[in-house]
C-alpha cells in the first residue's frame, strides 16, 4: 500500500482553502466590498479624475517599458547562465535573486543614490542630458530592477531541460543560428516567457517601495497609482483608496486571463509541432 506524506484529500484541501481564503480571498474581498460601497457615479468620478488617469498612464507605460526591457535582457541573462560557463557565474546567478531578498525601500534608496545628479551613474549620464532620478525614467529603472528575476527564473529551467538533439537536428538540416532560435527554441520557451512576462508586469504595476524614492512623486508627472492609493489612505479616504486600488486589481485579473489564454495557445502550438 502506497503511503502519502501529506494527509488525506479532505484535510489537505481544507487546510489549503482556509489558507487561501485567509491570506488571499479575504483581503481582496474587503477591497472589493469597500469599493462597492460607493455609488456608480462616485466610483467613476474617483477613478476617472485627471490625477488618477495620469497615475494610470505613468504606471502602465512605465511597466510596459520595464517588461519589454526585461524580456530582452532577462532572456539573454538566462541564456548566458544556462549555456556558458565562466568565472563568477555562480555569483551572477545569485545576484539575480537579490531583488527578491532586498527590501524594496532599500532598493529605492540605493537606486536614487546611484542615479542622482551627483551619484555614480548620474554623473556619467549628466553630460548627455539624461536625468534618471525624479523622472519617469527612474520609475522604469526601479521596475526593471524589482521584476527582472521573474523572467530569468521562469525561462532558466526550461532552457536547462531543452533537448540538445532538437538543435543538432536543425543544424544538420542547414538551419542558421537565428532560424534555429526563432523556429525551434523560441516556440518551446514561449509558455515560460509569457508566464515570466505576466509576473514581471504584475510586479511592476504593484511596486511601491522601490519607486517612491526615485520617482519624485510629482502629481500628473511621476506619481504612480499605488502611491495615489496610499495618499488617499493617509487622508482617511478609504473608499477612494479602495476604488483606485480596484483599478489595479481589475487590470491584474484581465492581464492574467489574457496571459493564460496565450499560454494555452502556445502549449497547443508546441504540442502540434
Amino acid at each position: 500500500m502506497k503511503r502519502n506524506v501529506l494527509p488525506g484529500l479532505p484535510l489537505s484541501l481544507g487546510i489549503t482553502l482556509f489558507y487561501v481564503g485567509l491570506i488571499v480571498v479575504l483581503p481582496l474581498a474587503a477591497l472589493v466590498f469597500k469599493a462597492a460601497s460607493l455609488g456608480p457615479s462616485e466610483y467613476w468620478a474617483i477613478v476617472s479624475s485627471p490625477r488618477a488617469v495620469a497615475s494610470y498612464r505613468v504606471t502602465v507605460l512605465s511597466a510596459l517599458v520595464a517588461t519589454a526591457f526585461n524580456l530582452v535582457f532577462g532572456l539573454a541573462l538566462a541564456w548566458v547562465l544556462v549555456r556558458y560557463r565562466f568565472p563568477g557565474r555562480r555569483i551572477v546567478d545569485a545576484i539575480v535573486d537579490l531583488p527578491f531578498a532586498l527590501p524594496t525601500a532599500v532598493a529605492g534608496i540605493a537606486l536614487t543614490t546611484l542615479f542622482a545628479s551627483n551619484g555614480w551613474f548620474g554623473t556619467l549620464l549628466a553630460p548627455f542630458g539624461i536625468k534618471v532620478a525624479y523622472t519617469p525614467l527612474g520609475i522604469m529603472v526601479a521596475m526593471c530592477f524589482t521584476s527582472l528575476p521573474f523572467i530569468v527564473r521562469t525561462v532558466q529551467p526550461v532552457l536547462e531541460d531543452l533537448d540538445p538533439a532538437l538543435e543538432e537536428a536543425a543544424q544538420s538540416l542547414g538551419g542558421s543560428d537565428s532560424a534555429i532560435f526563432l523556429r525551434v527554441i523560441l516556440p518551446l520557451l514561449m509558455p515560460a516567457l509569457l508566464a515570466g512576462l505576466s509576473l514581471s508586469f504584475a510586479r511592476s504595476l504593484g511596486e511601491f517601495g522601490a519607486i517612491i524614492f526615485i520617482a519624485g512623486n510629482q502629481p500628473m508627472e511621476t506619481e504612480i497609482t499605488a502611491l495615489l492609493a496610499f495618499i488617499r489612505l493617509e487622508e482617511y479616504d478609504y473608499q477612494a483608496a479602495a476604488a483606485i486600488a480596484s483599478v489595479l486589481l481589475i487590470t491584474a485579473f484581465l492581464m492574467l486571463a489574457a496571459t493564460n489564454l496565450l499560454q494555452a495557445r502556445a502549449l497547443r502550438y508546441t504540442a502540434r509541432s
